[in-house]
């Protein structure tokens, strides 16, 4: 019994490990709020649509928890979703794209998203037909987030 408990939580670990792993998180110089804000701004203004916009904590807090500052924003644009669904259907689980920004135990706030390379390329194994539409994401991540949490 307690062998297959510890099995069973080695696998959750390793698990859990791998898919922060996956992740591109950057230091931001602003507030959860200020960030996401930002975020939000920078992505309209390249044309993708805000699906939602979630304030966990706010969530949290009507529900009677405490949640440091944590929001998560959903957006995406169908020009660079849909040639990666048509490699892989199975991407839309992923898909639109997801922004989430915490502040941690020691204040710092942070903003995170997929890796496109590792959470879509390598998680679907999509062909090398896909990988314009991966790199073009990617590049655009990574310009987001930096645009989101500069000072």
């Amino acid at each position: 019994m307690l062998r297959a408990f510890v099995a069973a939580w080695i696998v959750a670990s390793s698990c859990g490990a791998s898919l922060a792993n996956d992740l591109i998180e950057v230091k931001s110089s602003r507030s959860v709020k200020e960030t996401v804000d930002r975020l939000e701004q920078l992505v309209k203004d390249a044309g993708f649509v805000v699906v939602a916009r979630v304030p966990h904590s706010a969530a949290a807090s009507a529900a009677g928890l405490t949640l440091r500052p944590t929001e998560l924003l959903i957006f995406g644009r169908a020009q660079g979703g849909t040639p990666i669904m048509v490699c892989d259907q199975r991407a839309g689980i992923d898909l639109p794209l997801r922004a989430l920004a915490w502040q941690d135990e020691q204040g710092q706030v942070w903003l995170a998203t997929n890796d496109p390379k590792k959470a879509l390329k390598q998680r679907y194994a999509l062909p090398g037909a896909c990988d314009p539409a991966i790199e073009m994401m990617d590049g655009g991540i990574r310009k987001f987030l930096a645009g989101a949490t500069a000072p």
